[in-house]
């Protein structure tokens, strides 16, 4: 018995810097069969469980290490309520702290300045250490008012035992302020060169970080703006047919079964089945592909697609969190909460940072106070406070999820739902990709291009029977025949003892006729003699067409091809992989002269022919044992049923969208269109995802990396200066925007080739 797999996001506002991830992840370990993945950027756990473990389970493990959360309801109108409340909260924040940064500002810098052209910041006589103490009254109140819930953040973390961005700025600030106040309240207890104040440091450090938090906030609600479009593609009303009148509803109460109308320019509510009328409709917002579509009487339409210039009546089949749009929303949403391998060694690194830091600083401390110069109190507070501050983990812990979350939200703009988060870091290491044949480099819709007749059968004969045993079939040359038949109005006779034989072809009864259809071997293995016709099959097949064999009561009755046109922009898209590196082989179930002529025609480097179904998967497995010593990266593109192992087996998956929802649920990467153009536009994504990924990485390494042996001096002894802490602070703050910023970039990735251009 198999244990199916759940998964819910949680929100947690109380998600404050990169340390809290690994205490977040370590409260949800002690959980059976749950796995919690956090995403800082917009402060969400993905929790992942293969048990019965009630959500409410997790929500109060949360809870007791300091971090509670809400459940968001994806895929539903409620999850858009959620979004909405969260851009208002959002708002609200940015606003806050942005009043709160002037605030403590507007005292900081013009102490700062007097500072500059004065020099006097310290407390030589009564008059000054009154003037001094009315400064610092006023500092602590901002650092009340304006830096209050750093220090009501370090409560926290101290009261559940942990340590985060909030304990490294208040005690950095609130040391700073301490000691000024204890040169202002207790100057005798100092030497005079160690009387000195810090009350601007103080006001700038709280102003400067809380100008660069609503910096970052601004900037990261930039990075959800592919969820906040998909959301947009959403219908508000839609107009039902009940008891013969067209009603204007909220789409939350159209049922399965309505029957809908949607006019010309509007958006299509749920997804559904057309019963009456033809039109043009643009998907570009699902798929990426901005030539509309031609829709009549039984074709299916998607949510949030745009209906163009006629009137369609249609049947609800999906509403709700069904619909091929709330799923995309869903998907998209749960891979920019997954997180990439990549992203494991800042998490390992941000867990114990905090706290080296608070030794790293009390260390310097110590030195500075036993073994450095005069004045040592003042020499030991600025080291201390300016470790304290720039040492701050948060570029480190955004850099990964910020991108991550862009990155998906532009492969969704491109018509590509990335379904598991390390699939967009593996996607930039492949340098094979395996293709299916039919419905992947060729369109998929096969059509009978010449029959071949023995006496004393006639060409009709031989298509009647072959429809009529092909009937019971749902493989695509069965329906090309099938269709074939029916276009020649040919009434099909009823078939027995149907038997379909993967891989080599079908048998049956028809008007007491044994008949076989298929490849030579199912004519070897039933002792069919196929001299006769071998040379036009080689002939048809070298013309990249799939001839197929027609036996009557096991004698050679003639020949039927099937040819399955390739995609007019397989071929570009197959020099656009080469471009990238990356070989490309085909598998299929052709013989192998069809399956050459295909693959030079195409422009593929490797294939491999009769390929049954059932060997797809250890074809692409073979492939991963030759290559994986090397460290090269397997993936496959496939679009039937018969691709869902080789799918799951590669290193990357990709299901093309008009396939079957097996396949799609057993890939990585799921294409909303059927171009190979798309597979091209992943890798391509994926590799600049990374690119930038490891550019945020480097910045934060080398910013910690220089930030911290500077502030804690190590320059003084060849300068003879120490940084100050207001630029400690700025750096802080500014370190984070620029990562939150360089994500943003990939918002205007573009594809190296526009696939939509390519003829």
């Amino acid at each position: 018995m198999t244990t199916r797999e759940t998964s819910a996001v949680i929100s947690v506002a109380a998600m404050n810097c990169a340390s809290c991830v690994g205490k977040i992840e370590k409260s949800l370990q002690g959980i059976n069969g749950v796995k919690g993945t956090v995403n800082l950027a917009d402060k969400t756990v993905l929790v992942e469980s293969t048990s019965n473990t009630d959500i409410h389970t997790v929500l109060s493990a949360l809870a007791k290490a300091g971090f509670p959360g809400t459940v968001l309801d994806l895929g539903n109108d409620s999850f858009e309520r959620q979004q909405a409340q969260q851009e208002t909260d959002d708002s609200r924040r940015y606003h806050y702290l942005l009043k709160h940064s002037a605030i403590a500002l507007g005292l900081g810098i013009p102490l700062m300045i007097w500072g500059m052209v004065t020099g006097e910041m310290g407390i030589n006589n009564p008059q000054e250490q009154i003037a001094w103490g009315m400064v610092g009254v006023v500092t602590g109140l901002i650092l009340y008012f304006s830096g209050g819930h750093f220090f009501t953040g370090l409560w926290q973390s101290l009261k559940h035992r942990h340590a985060n961005m909030d304990t490294l700025v208040a005690l950095g600030t609130g040391a700073a302020w301490l000691f000024s106040m204890i040169v202002v309240l207790f100057p005798e207890w100092l030497p005079n060169s160690a009387r000195h104040v810090y009350f601007e440091a103080s006001a700038m450090i709280i102003g400067l970080i809380n100008l660069g938090h609503a910096l970052e906030l601004r900037a990261r609600s930039k990075t959800s703006e592919a969820v906040k479009r998909l959301l947009g593609l959403q219908a508000r009303t839609a107009r039902v047919i009940r008891d013969g009148k067209a009603l204007d509803i909220p789409v939350q109460q159209v049922r399965k079964g309505d029957t809908l109308r949607v006019r010309p320019g509007e958006k299509i509510p749920v997804d559904g089945n057309i019963v009456d009328g033809k039109s043009f409709v643009d998907e570009s917002m699902l798929t990426g592909e901005p030539i509309p579509i031609e829709k009549k009487v039984g074709d299916a339409i998607s949510a949030g697609t745009l209906n163009k210039n006629g009137s369609l009546l249609f049947t609800a089949e999906k509403v709700g969190s069904e619909t091929v749009l709330a799923q995309i929303i869903a998907l998209v949403k749960k891979a920019q909460s997954a997180k990439m391998p990549i992203a494991r060694l800042a998490d390992k690194i941000s867990s114990i940072f905090v706290p080296a830091v608070i030794l790293l600083a009390l260390l310097a401390a110590a030195v500075w106070y036993f073994a450095g110069p005069e004045p040592r109190a003042a020499h030991m507070l600025v080291v201390t406070t300016t470790v304290l501050i720039i040492a701050c983990p948060c570029a480190l812990g955004l850099a990964t999820p910020m991108s991550v979350m862009v990155g998906v939200g532009k492969a969704a703009q491109l018509g590509i739902l990335i379904r598991k988060g390390d699939a967009l870091q593996q996607a930039s290491k492949l340098t094979t990709l395996v293709l299916d044949k039919t419905g992947t480099i060729t369109e998929g819709r096969p059509i009978v291009t010449e029959i071949v007749s023995l006496e004393p059968y006639t060409e009709v004969e031989l298509l009647t029977l072959a429809a009529s045993l092909e009937q019971g079939s749902e493989h695509p040359l069965a329906e090309a025949i099938v269709a074939s038949g029916q276009s020649k109005q040919i009434a099909l006779k009823a078939v027995n003892s149907f038997q379909a034989i993967p891989g080599h072809g079908v048998s049956g009864n028809v008007d007491g006729q044994v008949l076989l259809l298929g490849n030579k071997k199912l004519m070897t293995d039933n002792g069919c003699n196929i001299e006769s016709l071998a040379g036009k099959a080689e002939q048809l097949a070298e013309q990249g067409q799939t001839p197929m064999f027609m036996a009557i009561d096991h004698c050679l009755a003639g020949i039927i091809t099937v040819s399955d046109p390739i995609r007019c922009d397989s071929q570009a898209a197959i020099k656009r992989l080469h471009k990238l590196g990356i070989t490309v082989v085909m598998l299929t179930g052709d013989n192998r002269i069809t399956a050459q002529a295909i693959a030079r025609q195409a422009g593929i480097d490797e294939f491999y022919a009769e390929v049954l179904p059932e060997d797809k998967a250890g074809h692409v497995q073979q492939l991963q044992r030759l290559l994986s010593k090397s460290g090269h990266k397997v993936g496959m593109a496939g679009d039937g049923i018969n691709d869902a192992p080789a799918l799951a087996q590669s290193d990357v998956g990709f299901a093309i969208g008009t396939g079957t929802d097996v396949a799609i649920e057993s890939a990585d990467v799921t294409l909303m269109g059927a171009s190979l153009h798309g597979v091209a536009d992943a890798i391509e994504l994926s590799r600049a995802t990374l690119r930038n990924i490891k550019q945020n990485l480097f910045g934060a390494f080398i910013y910690n990396s220089l930030g911290i042996p500077i502030a804690a001096g190590i320059l003084f002894p060849f300068t003879g200066m120490l940084l100050n802490p207001v630029i400690a602070g700025g750096a802080m703050a500014l370190s984070s925007v620029t990562v939150v910023s360089n994500a943003n970039r990939l918002r205007w990735f573009k594809p190296s080739t526009n696939k939509h251009q390519m003829s």
